[in-house]
């Protein structure tokens, strides 16, 4: 049951003089990276939804994060509370004392500010509650206290012999309004023994101590001049700047790293950026390779030489400006660089002396890994995708042995060390491997394309042995957790299934694969229920057609022929009726459908017979019968042949020459005629336009 507010009136209206701006920052040890864009806009969310709640509305909010440092500035805010009356209903004149009593306590008043009033139900008590307003600097220092006691921290501490918990140890609180005068005025706070202030510092080794701020512009000056960027944005923006600057001056480029840009922007508060080289010994290590380790390591962005592709240098970010211009802490960084890049050199040439001697050595350790409890190891998966891949190879016009093989070898690097040490670089060393151990271009790039797509914008893999093996992937998941009954629940997909059915979904489209999926399930992990496997990839349709522009109901009127596991033959039926139903033939026809339908429909109903023969031109009396009958013979004959071969446009373009007879025909003839004959015969051929048009889609599920 839903229950209404009771009304409320703003006693006082707004001061435009009166509105003060608010600064807050909670500062304290360092905050991981990858939490202070979440916490900022969390800070930023409760402290604005606490103020609103309570009264105070606000012009402008914007929230900062560095390591040390959440910060929110709101401008505009009222100086008080709107006072507000509120009117509530209570219990009728004459209800016992005790109903009458319980209403004056739950509002606050004497039985002589009751007022009676008249109803339809007989007089009724009502009281006024008059609620004053209260000063920002109260309501704020409520809300603050509560939101940083119940902050949605992932991980949080206590340290000393407080309670309060945080991401790491909080130091101070600043929180100032600051009116239009320019004065500031501390909010008071104390929070297990930590007193709110004006005042905070800069930065850890830069900084001149602690200092007091006025305002927000006062506050982010002054931090600048105290070696502290405060807006992550600005600070990534510098960091990618200069290290594109270092690296063109040299006559490389910076690989372009988003989600490492924004990490190491939230690890510093003054970026330093510092371009460092590697050393010889480690070049010639795959770029993938020297890449992964060093951001997975050390954060340091990788540099190369645009003109081989190699990776030759590598960019780091420091917290802080040294003396000798940062000498010191890039030979620290080389150094701890060449001892991991010792380590993956290491692992890349033991793995590369096993590949050259044959991955089955790796095939067959994976009998010993587990790939699911109830669907066995890796090995028996291996096996499982190898016989799916020899299947299902001829659709895509691949040669089964080669197929075989690629399956056979696609997961090997699962066992290999460089893969152990780095799990996502599954695939790609596969490729690596499979190169130095002589096998077929087309089995190496397999073991690193059959993962794809892992995503809406990855790339599928369009070689055809590669999307074999990368179908018949998928499909062995899909079958084998159907079979075991892990589906997924509402927003929960714990193995990704939603994913893997969207990536067959994209491997078939975009490789024009024409294959039945029942019949592919069917060859998959045994006991899957593949009409129940059918039914979720088509929902996943809907949702992968929809960006398209392909309606719901244009899919559902397509899903209801027959060969609607065929997705390619789906979705080619889907485009041309939903672009034939964007024109005025197919709009007007669909109507023209729809009203035959009905009629014929009702007439069914009530007569208790299915009309769907019969219809004789011998029996039409009127010149738009007899066009009708002439119309549908010829779309008919278009029609059959076109749906035979595939040809949707032609069917659509048939279905169009039959708009005008059927407007005409509705137009100017009664189908319920008082000659039965001729009314069965009429709708008879109103049970032809269902046929014909029926063949082509089911146009009842469309809408409109």
């Amino acid at each position: 049951m839903t229950v209404n507010p009771p009304p409320q009136t703003a006693l006082h209206p707004r001061k435009v003089n009166d509105m003060p701006d608010l600064l807050i920052e909670l500062f304290s040890e360092e905050i991981p990276a990858r939490m202070q864009g979440k916490a900022a806009e969390d800070l930023k969310k409760r402290i604005t939804d606490g103020l609103v709640d309570a009264g105070l509305t606000y012009a402008g909010a914007a929230a900062f994060s560095t390591p040390r440092r959440l910060t929110l500035a709101l401008e505009g805010l009222l100086a008080e509370s709107p006072t507000v009356r509120e009117e509530r209903k209570g219990p009728k004149v004459g209800a016992p004392e005790k109903a009458i009593e319980g209403f004056l306590r739950g509002a606050g008043l004497t039985m002589d500010q009751l007022e009676e009033r008249d109803t339809p139900k007989g007089a009724v008590y009502f009281a006024t509650i008059e609620k004053p307003g209260r000063p920002a600097a109260e309501i704020i220092a409520e809300v603050l206290e509560a939101t940083i006691r119940n902050f949605p921290w992932p991980k949080s501490m206590r340290w000393g012999a407080g309670a309060l918990r945080w991401v790491r140890p909080l130091h101070s609180i600043l929180c100032i309004l600051t009116n239009e005068a320019g004065e500031a005025e501390v909010v008071d706070l104390d929070i297990d023994g930590i007193k709110s202030g004006n005042t905070t510092e800069g930065h850890r080794f830069m900084g001149s101590g602690r200092f007091a701020v006025t305002s927000f512009d006062d506050y982010a000056v002054k931090l600048k001049r105290d070696h502290v960027v405060l807006d992550p944005a600005e600070r990534a923006d510098a960091i990618w700047q200069d290290a594109t600057n270092q690296a063109f001056a040299s006559g490389l480029e910076v690989v372009e790293d988003q989600g490492l840009l924004r990490e190491v922007a939230g690890l510093v508060e003054w970026p330093v950026v510092l371009m460092g080289a590697i050393d010889e010994e480690f070049l010639e290590l795959p770029a993938e390779v020297l890449q992964t380790s060093m951001k997975e390591h050390q954060k340091f962005f990788s540099v190369k030489n645009p003109k081989t592709g190699r990776i030759e240098k590598f960019i780091t970010v420091a917290n802080r400006e040294t003396k000798d211009q940062g000498a010191t802490i890039l030979a620290g960084n080389q150094k701890v660089l060449s001892a991991r890049l010792a380590d993956a050199k290491f692992f890349w040439t033991n793995d590369l002396r096993v590949a050259k001697s044959g991955m089955e050595a790796w095939t067959d350790q994976l009998s010993n890994v587990t790939f699911h409890n109830k669907l066995g190891t890796q090995a028996a998966r291996i096996d499982r995708i190898t016989a799916l891949s020899r299947d299902i190879a001829p659709v895509l016009g691949v040669d089964a042995d080669l197929a075989e093989q690629a399956a056979r070898v696609a997961k090997a690097d699962l066992s290999s060390e460089m893969v152990y040490e780095f799990p996502e670089l599954q695939g790609l060393m596969g490729r690596y491997y499979a190169e130095a151990a002589g096998l077929p271009s087309d089995v190496a790039a397999a073991c690193e394309e059959h993962y794809s797509p892992l995503g809406p914008s990855d790339d599928v893999p369009t070689a055809p042995v590669s999307a074999t093996v990368a179908l018949a992937d998928k499909i062995d998941t899909l079958t084998g957790f159907w079979a075991i009954d892990e589906k997924p629940t509402g927003s929960k997909d714990p193995y990704a299934l939603r994913r893997a059915a969207l990536g067959v979904i994209r491997l078939v489209l975009e490789n024009g694969v024409r294959a039945s999926l029942v019949e592919v399930f069917g060859k998959g992990y045994e006991g899957a229920d593949a009409a129940d496997l059918l039914s979720f990839f088509h929902d996943r349709l809907k949702v992968y057609l929809k960006d398209e522009g392909l309606r719901h109901d244009v899919i559902d009127a397509c899903l209801s022929m027959p060969g609607n596991d065929d997705l390619t033959l789906l979705v080619k039926r889907a485009r041309a009726l939903g672009a034939f139903l964007k024109t005025d033939d197919g709009e007007n026809l669909l109507q023209g459908y729809k009203r035959a339908n009905n009629i014929l429909t009702q007439a069914e109903d009530k007569d208790g017979v299915e009309y769907s023969f019969g219809a004789d031109v011998k029996f039409a009396e009127t010149d738009e019968e007899k066009a009708l009958f002439a119309a549908l013979d010829q779309a008919a004959a278009a029609i059959a042949p076109a749906m035979q071969g595939e040809d949707f446009e032609a069917a659509m373009s048939a279905m169009a020459a039959l708009r005008a007879p059927i407007d005409a025909f509705f137009e100017g003839v009664q189908v319920n005629s008082d000659n039965e004959i001729v009314r069965r015969n009429r709708l008879n051929l109103l049970s032809r336009i269902r046929q014909i048009c029926g063949g082509v889609a089911d146009l009842t599920r469309v809408e409109g």
